[in-house]
């Protein structure tokens, strides 16, 4: 096992921090691994210079296969549980950020590599042969790291079922197509593509970004009136914001806004 500190790059420009999984051949994850995901996640979310995490892998044939079989075989149930918690403890940090977090997926996505990617806020991928998908039926189990509530709230109840209890995997223009990407690029425009998304977001109105992420995540299970006092308690303290004021004045003066 490599040094752990080069298996994950973190790097830092224009208001956007990339997490770079970086540990061939499938940047599997273990214990140690996932915590350290953990920190960067959460190092990234406290820095006021960026707007945007985005979660990308350095390899272009795996984003993530999941948990490293090999350790998780010779673990004991006491450590598994332990990796587990530690697999939901990052897929927490990733929703509980304030940033934007963007996952970029080129490469195959399986298991807890899936359930991290749908932890993100947004998932741009690249067309491509590789394989997308949640297998642990297979393994006599189930997602446990919240995979199972989030691909059903983004494919619905019906087409998460089929996936859920078969375990198959599908394509990447399939998870387009049910609405598990966002954005899908051909593999010669991708990384391109991303760095234009990434930073074009990334110069946008970040309190209000993050308020709007902190609404999508609480809305549900709303009735229509405590969703509405919920967006009126979220955006009443943005009009007082140097963001809004800059908003307003680009308007007026026909301009594109420079927000902090």
């Amino acid at each position: 096992m490599s040094d752990i500190s080069s298996q994950l790059l973190v790097s830092k420009s224009n208001g956007v921090a990339t997490i770079s999984l970086n540990r061939p051949p499938a940047n599997s994850y273990y214990y140690d691994y996932l915590k350290l995901i953990s920190t960067s996640v959460k190092e990234a979310s406290n820095d006021n210079q960026v707007k945007v995490l985005l979660l990308n892998s350095t390899s272009d044939k795996f984003f993530c296969a999941g948990a490293d079989i090999k350790v998780f075989s010779n673990n004991t149930t006491k450590q598994n549980a332990e990796m587990v918690k530690a697999a939901r403890e990052v897929c927490e940090a990733l929703v509980q950020s304030s940033k934007i977090v963007i996952a970029a997926i080129n490469g195959h996505v399986l298991g807890g590599g899936l359930e991290i990617v749908m932890a993100c806020d947004i998932r741009l991928a690249a067309k491509g042969n590789y394989l997308v998908g949640l297998p642990e039926v297979k393994l006599g189990l189930m997602p446990g790291n919240g995979g199972t509530p989030r691909l059903i709230d983004l494919i619905g109840a019906s087409r998460a079922m089929e996936l859920l209890v078969t375990g198959d995997a599908i394509s990447s223009q399939k998870a387009y197509d049910f609405g598990l990407f966002n954005q899908l690029y051909t593999a010669d425009v991708f990384e391109n593509e991303v760095n234009n998304y990434v930073v074009n977001l990334a110069q946008g109105a970040g309190k209000a970004m993050a308020s709007i992420k902190k609404y999508v995540q609480l809305h549900k299970g709303r009735n229509l009136e405590e969703s509405l006092n919920l967006e009126t308690e979220l955006v009443n303290p943005l009009y007082n914001t140097n963001d809004a004021k800059e908003g307003f004045l680009a308007f007026v003066e026909k301009r594109k806004p420079k927000f902090d």
